[in-house]
């Protein structure tokens, strides 16, 4: 659970931006969504692997 303490006289904009780029960084929803279903160790290891094709893709396409 994220906790966000709200300093005195700290806007409240203020501590709703940490309490959003808190949540981002730890990626709750991501994993929310990720463990949502069940997925094969072989099918996160063919998606990984073709996520990195296509960033080394990206890289190559940069570097020419």
């Amino acid at each position: 659970m994220l906790r966000i303490e709200i300093k005195e006289g700290e806007n409240i904009e203020r501590a709703l931006k940490r309490y959003k780029r808190k949540h981002r960084n730890v990626k709750v929803m991501q994993n929310l969504r990720e463990n949502q279903f069940f997925t094969k160790p072989s099918v996160k290891r063919r998606r990984q692997l073709s996520k990195a094709a296509y960033i080394q893709g990206l890289r190559d396409a940069e570097d020419i």
